[in-house]
């Protein structure tokens, strides 16, 4: 069962950039697709993006161009960059697999949305 712990967080201005990173236990990656997802206060969690296992990546319609998922198997982490963002980004961030033999259905890992959700890592954009 993979379990992940998630970082990177923090507070920085609009137009500013991030680097999340969350770190798998319990399975290595290599076959999982890998999601990251975003909750902001009194709203639904939302899917962001997912890599699949040979690093396919799928966005929301919301931060393409912005974002980049990736990953690094040998590390068991996966890590997404956070360029020119906005005060609509503020959330908390989580990471999900699906798998082994994982698959991307869109931003969202596998049908479900995946398991192995940590305690997240709190982004806020605020001038």
């Amino acid at each position: 069962q993979v379990q992940f712990v998630e970082s990177g967080g923090g507070l920085v201005q609009p137009g500013g950039s991030l680097r999340l990173s969350c770190v798998a236990s319990g399975s290595t990656l290599e076959y999982y697709a890998i999601g990251w997802f975003r909750q902001a206060p009194g709203k639904e969690r939302e899917a962001v993006s997912c890599i699949s296992p040979r690093g396919s990546e799928n966005y929301v319609e919301s931060v393409k161009g912005r974002f980049t998922i990736s990953r690094d198997n040998a590390k068991n982490r996966a890590y997404l960059q956070m360029d020119s963002l906005k005060d609509e980004d503020t959330a908390v961030y989580y990471c999900a697999a699906d798998g082994p033999l994982g698959y991307c259905s869109g931003p969202v890992p596998g049908a479900r949305g995946g398991d192995g959700w940590g305690q997240g890592t709190q982004v806020t954009v605020s001038s």
